[in-house]
């Protein structure tokens, strides 16, 4: 284990930052080192918060006690705008998760909406973008209905064994109240109570036979939207604040006053002007052969600082890999294929980290469906297996030009290969059944109301039976 850290002789820490175990079971010993280093990553978990929240360093930042200059502290809050813009483009549409059946689809819908699965999903997924990861965990609640909370990755952790799959061990949930450690073990049969002391102190078996959480993560690396933009963000803070120091410094004037005698104050033998409070540079033994009075002018090095905050701007975008949106280059041009260009980096990622969360859900609602209470007895092999999952980038859409766009293709592919061109469709299959339905219906009536018509046919309903004569 070259590429892991030993956090004991069974505990072990890799490269991407996962834990790994090299037994099943996990000791009070491997327990306390898990948590005591997921503790210390804690740190970074909050700092990225701070960042998002728009609590940045520079707030915290000690002031000078004995300058005069001006000591404003701006937070221009890039991180918030990226995670925001990106989650809204990566799960502002929620994603389509679906069976073939319908009865049972029915139910995982109904039971998606009882538990507000999509806006729980959006919060792991804004979760992931601040810290790097995020967990779901199932549990079944005081009237033994299934559940899905979310856990923070500074109140959890997955435990992984250490073969080539790294399949989850465990997962470990706790929390500090009164200094007071607290928290679970879920393994793939049981979940264990402990106490401050890592001893367990109550253990109850659970139906899910898996370990009933999982981990989100949009890269194998764990890395996050803000950790990766902290440094940028942090520096353009820095420099437009002194930016805005230097505006309002310059923008109190000096005044300059040389070779002209002050009257003094007979005690101190200084000026009675008092210079600091009044911004004043005063000299009565100046080099002149008269005197001067007049104010300093300012130097200007505007053009520096704005390219400074241009370049700094334009790096945490490009960082982040998400588009700014109110960039004049980005918003110029409205054609459907510009902005899928401007889009692509975002794109990219979004792609990334949709095929991480695919496979995350399946294995968590593999094991949830199967344990029959939400849609019935079912296998947990064959559920991961028909689960659909479509996740529809949120994006203005060009209507005109892609139904211009399907209309040649017609004759040249299936219709429904053309319908899924087609944005606004979210069913291919169902749209044609429609269609069919649509179609079947207006050749009814136009044999209902043909000149040539039966009576019988003039007289049948919507259903091909015959209505009944007044």
């Amino acid at each position: 284990m070259e590429n892991n850290k030993a956090l004991t002789s069974k505990a072990y820490v890799s490269k991407n930052g996962t834990y790994l175990s090299t037994t099943d079971e996990l000791d009070p010993d491997t327990l306390r080192a898990f948590i005591n280093d997921n503790q210390s990553r804690s740190n970074k978990y909050q700092q990225n918060y701070q960042l998002y929240s728009g609590d940045h360093e520079i707030l915290r930042e000690l002031a000078d006690p004995k300058s005069a200059r001006p000591d404003n502290r701006l937070v221009s809050n890039w991180a918030n705008y990226i995670v925001d813009t990106y989650i809204g483009y990566f799960m502002g549409k929620p994603v389509k998760i679906s069976l073939d059946n319908d009865s049972t689809n029915e139910q995982l819908q109904d039971w998606f909406n009882d538990n507000s699965f999509q806006d729980k999903l959006t919060e792991v997924a804004k979760q992931v973008a601040v810290y790097g990861r995020s967990y779901m965990l199932a549990y079944q609640d005081e009237e033994s209905n299934t559940r899905i909370a979310i856990v923070e990755p500074s109140e959890g952790f997955m435990v992984y064994d250490t073969t080539i799959n790294h399949n989850p061990l465990a997962f470990v949930r706790y929390n500090y109240f009164n200094n007071q450690l607290s928290g679970e073990v879920y393994t793939s049969s049981q979940v264990i109570q402990f106490d401050n002391d890592m001893q367990a102190i109550n253990t109850n078996g659970h139906l899910f036979k898996a370990v009933p959480a999982v981990e989100f993560f949009s890269s194998t690396e764990r890395l996050s939207l803000v950790g990766k933009v902290q440094t940028l963000v942090d520096e353009y803070d820095s420099a437009f604040s002194r930016k805005a120091n230097q505006v309002d410094y310059f923008d109190q004037a000096y005044l300059k006053i040389l070779g002209v005698p002050l009257e003094r104050d007979k005690e101190t033998g200084e000026p009675i002007l008092d210079l600091g409070a009044n911004k004043v540079l005063y000299s009565p033994n100046a080099d002149a052969a008269n005197g001067v009075v007049d104010f300093i002018n300012k130097p200007d090095g505007d053009n520096m600082q704005e390219n400074m905050l241009n370049r700094l701007k334009d790096d945490i975008f490009q960082t982040a890999m998400v588009a700014n949106l109110n960039d004049d280059a980005f918003s110029g041009n409205s054609s459907g294929v510009a902005i899928r260009y401007k889009l692509l980096p975002m794109q990219n990622q979004a792609a990334v980290e949709e095929r991480k969360f695919t496979i995350a859900l399946r294995n968590l609602l593999g094991s949830v469906l199967s344990m029959g209470r939400v849609i019935g007895t079912a296998d947990a092999g064959q559920i991961r297996k028909d689960l659909k999952f479509q996740f529809v980038r949120n994006i203005p859409l060009d209507i005109a030009n892609e139904a211009q766009a399907a209309s040649t293709m017609n004759g040249i592919v299936s219709k429904e290969t053309q319908l899924s061109t087609l944005s606004f469709v979210d069913d291919p299959k169902a749209e044609i059944k429609r269609m069919q339905d649509e179609q079947a219906e207006q050749m009814k009536q136009a044999l209902k109301f043909a000149p040539s018509a039966t009576d019988q046919v003039k007289g049948a309903d919507d259903n091909g039976e015959e209505e009944p004569k007044q």
